[in-house]
C-alpha cells in the first residue's frame, strides 16, 4: 500500500476557469501537506500537460468555456488507453455527477467545497491511483522476468527467437543479411566445479558484460542457459561482417577474469550461420549455428567456424573440403577459423567437448 508520504508527494493538477476556485483548492492542498500541486485555467492545456507530467490526480471543473470537462476527459482517455483515468470531477450541478462518472471520472466533489469531503475524496483517490501504478509496475517487472535471464539480465530464449525473427524480416526488406553466433564457454565447467557456483555465476555475469561491450547496440546478446550464449547481428552484407565480430568476441573472452583473489581464464567457441545463405527460418539457422559450434569445439576450441566459409573455400579450390579442415589463421592466434559442413548435411551432434 502507498505510504502517507507517497500520497502527499503525488502529482496533482487543478483545472478551473475561476482563479478564486484555483486559489482556494491550492490552499486546501498545501495546508494538508501536498507538495506537488500545479494548476491551469486553460482546459486545452490539460492533455498536453498530462502527457508531459503523468499526473496522479486531476481535479477537473466540468463547466468551463471552450472545452468543458467532459471534452477534456475524452482527450485524457486517449492518453490513458486501457489505464486508470485519474480525474476527480468538480461540479456545482447535481445532475452532472452521474454523467461525470459515466464519462470516466473516478469520483466527484460538490461545489461549494466541504473541507472534510475534499480531503477524504482526494486521499482515497490518490491511494487507489498509486496502488494501481504499483500493480502496473509489478506486472511490467514480471513480464521482464519472463523475457530475460534472471542472473545476467540478458534476453532469454523466448525473447531471443522474437528478436531473430525481427532481424530476418529487416534483412529481407532491406535485401541484406543477418547472422546468428552461437557461443559456448570453453573450460567453464572446470571453474564451476573447482571454485563453486558463486564464482561460476560471477564469470557468467562478466562474460555477459564483455559480450555487450564488444557488440553493436543494435545487436541482440542473449543467454540460452548454462554457459551458452547467442548474438544476433542484423543488417550485414557478407560473411566477413560476422567473422570480424566473432573474432572480437573470441579475443575479448580469452582475457583473464579477476574475481576476488583469483585470476581465472577460459575461452569461447562460436558457430555462425548466415541468413539467407545457410537457411531462412529461425529454427534452421539456430541448428546450423549449433552444429558449426560443435565443429569449432571439435577442431580445438577458442575459435569460430561457419558453413558459409566452408562453401567459399570449396569454391576457391574447385574441390570438396573436409568438414574440419583448417584455413589460414587470423591476425590473432586465438581467433583461428575452422570450416564446418552444413548442419543440414550432418548427423545431430553429441555433447560438446569441455
Amino acid at each position: 500500500m502507498p505510504s502517507r508520504q507517497d500520497i502527499l508527494n503525488a502529482k496533482i493538477l487543478v483545472v478551473d476557469d475561476s482563479p478564486d476556485n484555483i486559489e482556494l483548492m491550492e490552499e486546501i492542498l498545501r495546508e494538508e501537506g501536498y507538495t506537488c500541486v500545479s494548476s491551469t485555467m486553460l482546459p486545452e492545456q490539460v492533455c498536453p500537460l498530462h502527457r508531459e507530467h503523468n499526473y496522479d490526480l486531476i481535479l477537473l471543473d466540468l463547466q468551463m468555456p471552450g472545452l468543458n470537462g467532459f471534452q477534456v476527459m475524452k482527450g485524457l482517455k486517449e492518453i490513458e488507453q486501457g489505464g486508470y483515468l485519474p480525474v476527480l470531477a468538480l461540479t456545482a450541478q447535481p445532475s452532472f455527477k452521474i454523467a461525470a462518472l459515466e464519462a470516466g471520472a473516478r469520483d466527484f466533489i460538490s461545489k461549494p467545497f466541504d473541507l472534510l469531503e475534499v480531503h477524504k475524496r482526494i486521499h482515497n483517490m490518490l491511494e487507489v491511483r498509486l496502488l494501481y501504478k504499483e500493480l502496473a509496475q509489478y506486472s511490467r517487472a514480471q513480464q521482464e522476468l519472463a523475457l530475460h535471464d534472471a542472473l545476467t539480465g540478458l534476453p532469454n530464449r523466448r525473447l531471443l527467437e522474437d528478436r531473430i525473427e525481427t532481424a530476418l524480416q529487416h534483412a529481407n526488406r532491406g535485401h541484406a543479411k543477418a547472422a546468428i553466433m552461437y557461443l559456448d564457454l570453453d573450460g567453464f565447467k572446470a571453474i564451476n566445479d573447482t571454485y563453486g557456483h558463486a564464482y561460476g555465476d560471477e564469470i557468467l555475469k562478466m562474460v555477459s558484460q564483455r559480450l555487450l561491450s564488444n557488440s553493436r547496440k543494435e545487436d541482440t546478446v542473449a543467454r540460452l542457459g548454462g554457459d551458452e550464449f547467442m548474438v544476433v547481428l542484423g543488417d550485414i552484407h557478407s560473411l566477413a561482417d560476422a567473422q570480424g565480430p566473432a573474432g572480437k568476441l573470441v579475443e575479448a573472452l580469452s582475457e583473464p577474469f579477476f574475481i576476488k583473489d583469483l585470476t581465472l581464464r577460459l575461452s569461447t567457441s562460436i558457430g555462425i550461420s548466415i541468413y539467407p545463405d545457410d537457411a531462412e527460418s529461425v529454427d534452421a539457422l539456430i541448428s546450423i549455428a549449433d552444429y558449426a559450434l560443435y565443429e569449432a569445439k571439435r577442431a580445438g576450441k577458442n575459435r569460430f567456424c561457419s558453413p558459409a566459409a566452408n562453401r567459399q573455400a570449396a569454391a576457391s579450390i574447385k574441390a570438396p573440403v573436409p568438414a574440419a579442415a583448417p584455413v589460414a589463421e587470423t591476425a590473432h592466434h586465438h581467433s583461428r577459423h575452422v570450416n564446418a559442413t552444413r548442419a543440414t548435411e550432418a548427423m545431430p551432434r553429441g555433447p560438446l567437448p569441455e
